[in-house]
């Protein structure tokens, strides 16, 4: 981890003795701002039993906002078609991008939507618990 920014660092080393519940982090060995994610789908919700890849990347951090990218495919109203999730601010830690994430996952939010083709509710659902099927828990 040398010469990256102490932030950087500080963060990455809590992560790994503090570790956000349900959700598996990893720094990249070859590419150290690069963190694979692993998010556990949140219980009694559509995303349920999902394993959720994704990708943080740290441009410039703490002076330019994480890059979070989910590879899972995902039928959620907040998460665009490329698996990119709305802006992040730079004043977020690391930790709190990721819980952030879980608990997107819980409320989404359809009021400021990134996917303009989840707009009626119960039919949303249905699909998230089909895509979740379809797509989370085949990736392990």
């Amino acid at each position: 981890m040398a010469g990256l920014p102490r932030r950087i660092i500080m963060e990455t080393q809590r992560l790994l003795a503090e570790p956000v519940p349900s959700v598996k982090v990893e720094p990249d060995e070859s590419n150290a701002p690069y963190f694979h994610v692993v998010i556990a789908g949140p219980q009694d919700f559509p995303f349920e039993g999902g394993i959720f890849k994704s990708e943080l990347f740290l441009p410039e951090y703490p002076m330019a906002a994480p890059k979070v990218h989910l590879m899972t495919k995902i039928h959620h109203p907040n998460v665009d078609k490329l698996g990119r999730i709305y802006k992040w601010s730079p004043a977020l830690q690391i930790c709190t991008v990721l819980q952030s994430i879980q608990a997107l996952l819980s409320a989404p939010n359809p009021d400021d939507p990134l996917a303009n083709d989840v707009t009626n509710k119960a039919q949303a659902i249905e699909t998230a618990r089909a895509w979740t099927r379809l797509y989370a828990m085949n990736n392990i």
